[in-house]
């Protein structure tokens, strides 16, 4: 990004867009939607210089923005929020021009790192959106369960309430959602012969289900946008860092609070399952707590471990196969 000469910072919202140009120091607003992006793109070119424009991710809202810019080859960087704002200093003031300014200046005084931005094949977007709607459901079928099981306990007769039983067929309505959500993913991926073959390598695995794949799938851009499982790790949260200083300081290595919060829930889960069916994880996990290793730091080993072979069979090309088993 290094020949660029200018940059249009951006914060996305909901209904509008605000866009500053770094070196030109103007700001101007725009509305979220094609006639707005149109109207940016044409205040942009007025600058004859070569731009690239530079926005948060903030979901929904900035992937119409993404979507836009890449079918128009235009380049652009969609960064994390929480870099942009631990770059930006000390901060007294917060609007939406301010937010502007802090992106256009993020992006111009590190266009020599940052790497133009890839949207995600139609197929991982749809994928994406599938599992949004399955988390959903789920999640509000938590609640419902979690409402009836506080009514039982106040009713002597839970058969008979008709709060109960709108609840009752409330929950039965969504599992079957969740279900054709479920279903439709699993189509999804099959007609797509990247996703599918990747797919088949990694659920090869024992706790590597449908939701953990396809998660593993979407997160990775189908295994493009991680080099190794330690860069993964890292993104998930799960890969312990050390803290020194001096001769004073010296921690011991924990896991870092910032991650894919969950991703890594979904990896404690596959965890779980993985040490329960796969002997030699089992093995691996026991061997841990005999050294003296508390519960979830044996359980994170096992998530690395699980991580580890999930690269290693997508790299390869071939599904995991339990070599003790041939043991001599």
């Amino acid at each position: 990004m290094k020949n660029y000469q200018e940059v249009i910072g951006i914060d996305v919202s909901k209904n509008k867009l605000d866009a500053y140009s770094h070196n030109g120091g103007s700001h101007r607003e725009f509305s979220n939607d094609v006639a707005g992006y149109k109207a940016l793109l044409k205040w942009a070119k007025v600058k004859g210089q070569r731009v690239f424009f530079c926005f948060e991710n903030t979901g929904h809202y900035s992937l119409k923005l993404a979507m836009y810019l890449a079918s128009k080859k235009q380049v652009y960087v969609q960064e994390n929020p929480v870099v942009i704002k631990r770059s930006s200093g000390v901060i007294r003031e917060k609007n939406d021009v301010i937010d502007a300014i802090m992106i256009a200046r993020y992006g111009w005084l590190h266009r020599e790192e940052l790497s133009p931005s890839e949207l995600k094949d139609n197929e991982l977007l749809e994928v994406g959106r599938l599992l949004a709607l399955r988390d959903q459901l789920v999640r509000n079928r938590t609640g419902l369960k979690s409402t009836l099981s506080e009514l039982k306990k106040l009713l002597s007769s839970s058969s008979t309430d008709t709060c109960c039983k709108t609840l009752v067929s409330s929950i039965t309505h969504l599992t079957s959602q969740i279900n054709k959500v479920e279903k439709q993913l699993k189509s999804l991926i099959k007609t797509s012969e990247a996703l599918s073959q990747n797919y088949k390598l990694i659920t090869s695995l024992k706790g590597i289900g449908l939701v953990v794949g396809a998660q593993l799938l979407y997160h990775t851009n189908n295994f493009k946008r991680f080099d190794s499982w330690r860069q993964f790790s890292s993104y998930c949260g799960t890969a312990p860092f050390g803290h020194s200083s001096g001769s004073s300081i010296h921690k011991k290595r924990k896991c870092h609070p910032m991650g894919d919060r969950q991703m890594k829930s979904l990896l404690s889960m596959a965890a779980c399952t993985a040490i329960q069916y796969d002997s030699e994880l089992r093995h691996y996990y026991k061997k841990k707590r005999e050294e003296g290793k508390l519960k979830m730091i044996a359980l994170n080993n096992v998530r690395n471990k699980l991580l580890s072979r999930v690269f290693a069979v997508v790299k390869r090309g071939t599904p995991y196969v339990e070599l003790h088993k041939f043991a001599a």
